[in-house]
C-alpha cells in the first residue's frame, strides 16, 4: 500500500472542493486551481477530507499515482489557503531588478537589460537584492524562479548571479591561488 496515497486530506474550513469525475476543483482565499487525476485514480469527498485510492493496490505504477494524486491534491489545498513562495538573491555589482507592471526587468551584466514576462496567478515583490515569487500554484511557483534563475546563473569564482536564498555555492579558488604564489 502507498503510505503517503492512504493519508487523508483535511480540508480547512473557506475551502469548497469540486470532484466531477477525474476532474478536481479546489477553491479558497488565495484563488483556484483545477487538476485532472488518472482514470486509474478513485477521488472522494467524505465528512470535509479528501480520500484518495486506485483500482488496485497491488501493481506497481498505480501505487505511484496514488502517492502523487495524494501530494498534487494536499499541495492544491495549501496553495488556495496558504500560498507558496521561493526566495531568489541577486548578487553582483551593479545587479539590480525592479517590477515594471507586467514584467520584472533584470540588469545583470548583459550589454542590456532582460525583461522577463511574469506569468499568470504569480506575483513578484523586489527588495533591495531579494526578489521573492509566490502563488498558489506550486509547479508555477517552482518553474518561475528556476527560469529568473536560468536568466544569470551564480558563477562559481566570485558567486556573482542569481541563486535561491538557501542555495549553497561551490566556490573555487582562481589561477593565482591554483600557482601557489
Amino acid at each position: 500500500m502507498s503510505r503517503i496515497g492512504k493519508l487523508p486530506i483535511i480540508i480547512p474550513d473557506g475551502v469548497t472542493v469540486a470532484i466531477d469525475g477525474q476532474h478536481i476543483g479546489i477553491k479558497g482565499k488565495k484563488g483556484t486551481l483545477e487538476l485532472t487525476v488518472s482514470p486509474k485514480v478513485l477521488v472522494t469527498f467524505q465528512e470535509g477530507e479528501v480520500v484518495v485510492a486506485v483500482k488496485n493496490p497491488e501493481d506497481r505504477k498505480q501505487r505511484a499515482l496514488w502517492g502523487l494524486s495524494q501530494r498534487l491534491i494536499a499541495n492544491m489545498v495549501t496553495g488556495v489557503t496558504e500560498g507558496f513562495s521561493k526566495q531568489l538573491e541577486v548578487i553582483g555589482i551593479g545587479y539590480k531588478v525592479v517590477v515594471q507592471g507586467k514584467k520584472l526587468v533584470l540588469s545583470v551584466g548583459y550589454s542590456h537589460p532582460v525583461e522577463y514576462k511574469i506569468p499568470e496567478g504569480i506575483e513578484i515583490s523586489v527588495e533591495k537584492n531579494t526578489v521573492t515569487v509566490s502563488g498558489a500554484d506550486r509547479q508555477s511557483v517552482g518553474q518561475t524562479a528556476a527560469e529568473i534563475r536560468a536568466i544569470r546563473k551564480p558563477e562559481p569564482y566570485k558567486g556573482k548571479g542569481i541563486k535561491y536564498s538557501d542555495e549553497v555555492l561551490r566556490r573555487k579558488v582562481g589561477k593565482a591561488a591554483a600557482k601557489g604564489e
